[in-house]
């Protein structure tokens, strides 16, 4: 191999392992609503995709969605917990999550926005931590 290959070869391998062992965040809904008394809704978010995992009794139902097909999120707020509807850019069959506290709901929200902003950016570094 040339050194130019063995070269590139390393830093597609870096780039890999850097976006593998990006931070992702995860918010489990309140087992006090609609639908997550025994099983609450998880949605994963890394700077690649929304991942929404609704456990059943056998199996679980799980939805994902690229970074450059979110089209838009959603806040619907209650008195206690907050709705987050996530909109893919096809614009049919939003991911609908129920029962996450408020701060969890606007933090989806400003994640997702971040991690947008840095794919359309174009960055090339290790994305950032999310903010605390």
């Amino acid at each position: 191999m040339s050194a130019t290959l063995e070269r590139d070869t390393a830093w597609r391998v870096l780039a890999y392992h850097l976006i593998m062992d990006a931070p992702t965040s995860i918010f489990v809904a309140s087992r006090l609503t609609r639908g997550n008394l025994i099983f609450p809704t998880q949605v994963e978010i890394s700077p690649t995709s929304v991942t929404l995992r609704k456990p059943h009794l056998v199996g679980k139902l799980e939805e994902s969605i690229h970074m450059a097909h979110v089209a838009s999120i959603k806040i619907l707020t209650g008195w206690f917990f907050s709705d987050v509807v996530i909109e893919s850019t096809s614009g049919k069959d939003p991911m609908v999550c129920h029962g996450h506290h408020k701060g969890d709901a606007v933090e989806m929200k400003a994640l997702i926005e971040q991690f947008q902003s840095e794919y359309y950016r174009g960055d090339q570094r290790a994305p950032s931590q999310p903010a605390s």
